[in-house]
């Protein structure tokens, strides 16, 4: 079976822990052998990995290029022995990337669905924002994700799920919670809780305001989180409203907790996408998913 080099996993632990004495710890090494491992692969590639910023180890632009290629490597080769003990044992592993907004709708009831009608099959959902799903998806440490918003697809294919509308949330404390619309005046004298400015849902929502000359410091805006579940809690509490995709919603809708509000004058739609690097060649998995996934959210 195929082993990681153990200087490579050295430098990701260093990368992470920031610090020689740390990673030593997690990988049960004496600090001298991590310093060893670092040296060995800065003078067999005549580069500097790590500078010492403020008592802080942090990779060179050069050491960023090692370490990209790095987990590219590690992540392969634990692919490779996955793929080779999941054809032993005839059991199939996955790992799907979900963005922060698929936490809350049909995506993980459909992986599930798809477990068990595949006995033998072991799904690892790995929740993260769209940049570093992308990242993972670059580095072979996930398999496909969904996500929601632009595709970058000079480096992935895609298959759009469905159109998501992006509507107002809203208590069904609220005193809109008996309407179907809001207009942005109103919006612009509540409580508003927002996904941070990395969430697709975020883009949709400046850009509409950019078409109308309006930012979101024209709001008040009193907390940012990208935990959808909390912004959810918070605001079936009426402590706020949120702007963010139906779907994140549907099961508190369905119960009537949520209410979702059009907002007026705004054509706001996310594009839920599964999305996967040109070489995966597993069709018929996409193929199943996107259907159960399709059967599901009728």
């Amino acid at each position: 079976m195929s082993t990681i080099d153990p200087r490579l996993e050295t430098v990701l632990s260093v990368l992470e822990n920031k610090n020689y004495s740390k990673a030593a710890r997690e990988l049960n090494l004496t600090q001298p052998a991590v310093s060893q491992h670092i040296s060995s692969l800065e003078k067999e590639f005549d580069i500097k990995i790590f500078n010492r910023v403020n008592g802080e180890m942090i990779p060179t632009p050069i050491g960023k290029v090692l370490i990209k290629y790095a987990k590219r490597y590690t992540a392969i080769t634990k692919e490779l022995a996955k793929a080779i003990q999941d054809e032993k044992k005839e059991t199939t592993n996955l790992n799907v990337g979900i963005t922060h907004s698929s936490e809350g709708n049909i995506v993980p009831e459909v992986l599930i669905k798809y477990s068990e009608k595949h006995p033998g099959t072991t799904i690892k959902i790995i929740s993260d924002d769209i940049k570093n799903l992308y990242e993972k998806l670059s580095n072979y440490e996930i398999d496909f994700a969904i996500v929601e918003g632009k595709v970058p697809l000079d480096r992935f294919s895609k298959i759009m799920l469905d159109s998501d509308p992006v509507v107002a949330i809203v208590s069904k404390d609220s005193k809109y919670a008996k309407r179907n619309t809001i207009t942005i005046s109103e919006l612009r004298k509540e409580k508003l809780i927002l996904r941070t400015s990395g969430s697709a849902t975020r883009k949709i929502f400046q850009s509409q305001l950019d078409l109308i000359s309006m930012s979101l410091d024209d709001f008040n805006v009193v907390l940012q989180i990208d935990n959808t579940s909390v912004i959810k809690n918070l605001v079936e509490k009426d402590m706020g409203v949120s702007v963010m995709p139906k779907s994140v919603c549907y099961q508190e809708i369905k119960n009537k907790t949520l209410i979702a509000l059009t907002i007026q004058d705004m054509n706001m739609v996310a594009e839920n996408n599964l999305v996967y690097l040109k070489s995966y060649n597993n069709d018929a998995v996409i193929n199943e998913l996107i259907s159960i996934y399709k059967s599901m959210s009728k």
